[in-house]
């Protein structure tokens, strides 16, 4: 009788998560604001490691004069991550306006002491996206996952490098290092619509409104690129990702450590392929989650056998969100190629319209490539029972991988 019970009590719970989550995401798409920033010209530097990244961000850091605005999902607790936070609590000690905004969950690793420390030194601290009541799984679930910095108001970062170890070249599991992502520098008018978006998360969070201080949004330059910053809040991505598709008349590229796509865009996808475009896809060949790499295969199989082409990240582990269509739009930015960033997640992303950029862009990728072994049908027609049963498991909760 007591296994009996038990299944209640396991269904009872299971029941309780889906409604939470399906109220939940729906009480938040009814009440969130969209925002549509026009296309603006920057200049914009590309970074495919973090020991270069982190130099140039940290030495401008200590250059500021004013203000330094940092939202990271996650801050990790080593001796990276202290360097960092060390870093903004001698600005802070120098009379530099000091904020840092952190996920709850990605972020919980950072100790309160540390987070005393810095409010002591003059640092403003705080972290979105809390669990709370009357959602608790939803609100769980629903990270903030974007990577802003803004400094001095003239100069923006954003993509997919967070702050820990791992990301200069050191982690603890061989498999997952060096770390290979993408990251972006920006200098003239897109850095206003990143500064925005930090006041926004920064006012959820704090209820302290600073959209409205002009000493945060100085004169901008002209920069030489066109481009638009496009912030997302668990809608959008994927009406926007498929127009693209659905716009390629010759190759896509899609670089992404999660691949569990939509039928929305699994259908654009294979429209794509079956009108001659070429559609190449770069993952990570080891996962840094259970289940991710299993979630892709029922996926990859229909387009392996339309004819695109899967590349298996060898060398380390493979952490850049970036897709090129044709020579014209490539999108970088903190969103994967999968469901949680598509419904759920706090998003950035940077829309790039320049030949040029993208013409850098792609010889990075074609070094992934180079890097990478292919992932075949046969592959995917000859696993086992296990994997199989993984498959099916991650299906079932693939919104939440």
């Amino acid at each position: 009788m007591w296994w009996l019970i038990l299944l209640v009590i396991l269904v009872a719970i299971i029941g309780w998560l889906m409604l939470d989550f399906k109220l939940g995401r729906s009480h938040f798409i009814r009440t969130r604001t969209r925002r549509d920033y026009e296309t603006r010209m920057s200049d914009i530097q590309l970074f495919s490691r973090g020991p270069e990244l982190f130099d140039q961000m940290f030495k401008e850091m200590r250059e500021a004069r004013a203000s330094i605005h940092v939202l990271f999902y996650i801050v990790q607790d080593d001796h990276f991550a202290l360097r960092f936070l060390e870093l903004l609590k001698g600005k802070a000690q120098e009379g530099i306006e000091v904020r840092l905004l952190m996920d709850q969950l990605g972020s919980h690793n950072v100790p309160k002491s540390k987070v005393k420390e810095l409010r002591d030194a003059g640092v403003e601290v705080d972290f979105c996206r809390r669990v709370k009541l009357p959602y608790l799984f939803f609100s769980s679930q629903q990270r903030n996952h974007r990577k802003i910095t803004v400094i001095d108001g003239t100069i923006g970062y954003l993509g997919g490098y967070n702050i820990g170890k791992e990301y200069i070249d050191e982690n603890d599991k061989p498999e997952l290092s060096p770390w290979r992502d993408y990251h972006l520098r920006l200098e003239g008018e897109g850095v206003h619509d990143l500064q925005t978006e930090f006041c926004i998360d920064w006012f959820r969070a704090t209820q302290k409104d600073l959209k409205n201080e002009a000493k945060y949004f100085p004169p901008a330059e002209k920069g030489s690129i066109q481009h638009q910053i496009f912030p997302t809040e668990g809608v959008n991505i994927e009406d926007f990702f498929g127009k693209f598709i659905d716009e390629a008349q010759s190759e896509i590229i899609i670089g992404t450590p999660y691949f569990i796509a939509t039928p929305i865009l699994m259908d654009a996808l294979l429209g794509a392929l079956d009108r001659g475009v070429t559609v190449k896809i770069i993952i990570p060949n080891n996962a840094d989650h259970m289940l991710v790499k299993e979630a892709a295969f029922p996926y990859f199989r229909p387009l392996l056998a339309r004819g695109a082409k899967v590349y298996q990240f060898m060398d380390g582990f493979y952490h850049a969100k970036v897709m090129v269509v044709d020579d014209h739009f490539c999108d970088i930015g903190t969103a994967n190629f999968d469901k949680r960033s598509f419904f759920i997640n706090f998003e950035i992303n940077n829309l790039i319209y320049d030949k040029g950029f993208i013409q850098t862009l792609k010889k990075e990728m074609e070094k992934d490539m180079s890097a990478s072994d292919m992932l075949s049908e046969s592959d995917l027609s000859s696993v086992s029972m296990l994997t199989r049963l993984k498959e099916r498991v991650a299906s079932a909760i693939s919104i939440l991988l």
